[in-house]
């Protein structure tokens, strides 16, 4: 079983509760580290979570988990904080990260860069633009690779 995979078992089974107690669904991730397996769920709200945010939805998901046995391997299940450096995994987490400060790589330069970090000032027509450094750039949608809120020391 691969990450795309437990995301298409897990997703349905976890996103109404989610949605019920105002949380979102930020990612799911099947990872093997060493020779353990885990299933990692990201979850955050408006406002952030803290760790009985966590504690709930993990007793939730790992109850619905047990009944159905849908991962054929052993894991550790994890449930967390996408952190400060949260993913910008689709449009409408870019939209919200207008006015803050993103990293973003692309599949192919754009104005001679594949890496561009600054202000998000807008994402208008599926174009990003960036205030990086002194300048702006505008990065289509399509040409993303990554995209992550970046902390400014």
């Amino acid at each position: 079983m691969n990450s795309a995979q437990a995301k298409t078992i897990v997703e349905p089974i976890v996103q109404p509760y989610l949605e019920e107690h105002g949380f979102e669904l930020v990612d799911i991730e099947y990872v093997k580290e060493g020779s353990n397996w885990f299933l990692r769920v990201f979850v955050d709200k408006e406002g952030g979570i803290d760790i009985d945010d966590c504690g709930r939805v993990s007793e939730f998901l790992s109850s619905k988990l047990d009944e159905t046995d849908p991962i054929p391997d052993a894991y550790f299940l994890e449930v967390s904080s996408p952190g400060a450096e949260r993913p910008l995994k689709k449009p409408q987490d870019v939209a919200k990260a207008v006015g803050k400060n993103v990293f973003v790589t692309t599949y192919e330069p754009v104005s001679g860069s594949k890496e561009f970090e600054g202000k998000l000032l807008s994402f208008e027509g599926d174009v990003l633009k960036i205030a990086a450094g002194k300048k702006t750039v505008e990065v289509p949608y399509e040409k993303v690779a990554s995209a992550r809120l970046a902390i400014v020391f």
